[in-house]
């Protein structure tokens, strides 16, 4: 396989994300593609964050179990397992930064097994059960600022 990557088609890394997948728009989770996964992986897990919250590092989105065969993860997409956002919320939090230009970072592993993990774990439990798994892992930023009113 080619080396393990992580692009969207809506935004360059690097690059803002459109105002669609934020809450100045209807809030769906950006088109993701998967290139590369590691012949050996057994399955994908998934954790979106923003290093520039305010108060710390804000969690929108953790999904593990994802089939190592995945190529696209649609727009609106809703993986199988799920886990709580810093919002304490279920599945994918749009960006809505309070002020500023934030970084939104979707870090993707490529993990040796299937994790057993409870349905509303969050990222520290996600990453203590990723522990000793991780086989490759990806990237991909995008930035995002309000609208001005």
């Amino acid at each position: 396989m080619g080396q393990f990557r992580l692009t969207s088609p809506g935004f360059k890394d690097g690059g803002y994300i459109p105002p669609k997948h934020t809450c100045d728009g209807v809030g769906v989770s950006p088109e993701l593609v998967v290139d590369g996964v590691p012949d050996n992986a057994k399955s994908l897990a998934l954790i979106m964050d923003d290093p520039d919250a305010p108060a710390g590092t804000w969690v929108h989105w953790v999904a593990w179990n994802m089939d190592k065969a995945t190529k696209t993860l649609p727009e609106g997409a809703k993986p199988a397992r799920e886990g709580r956002n810093s919002g304490g919320r279920t599945g994918y939090g749009n960006p809505c930064p309070p002020g500023g230009t934030h970084r939104y970072v979707f870090k993707l592993y490529a993990l040796d097994t299937d994790l057993k993990l409870q349905a509303n774990s969050g990222k520290p439990e996600l990453l203590d059960a990723m522990e000793g798994h991780i086989l490759g892992e990806t990237t991909l930023t995008g930035l995002y600022a309000r609208k001005k009113e």
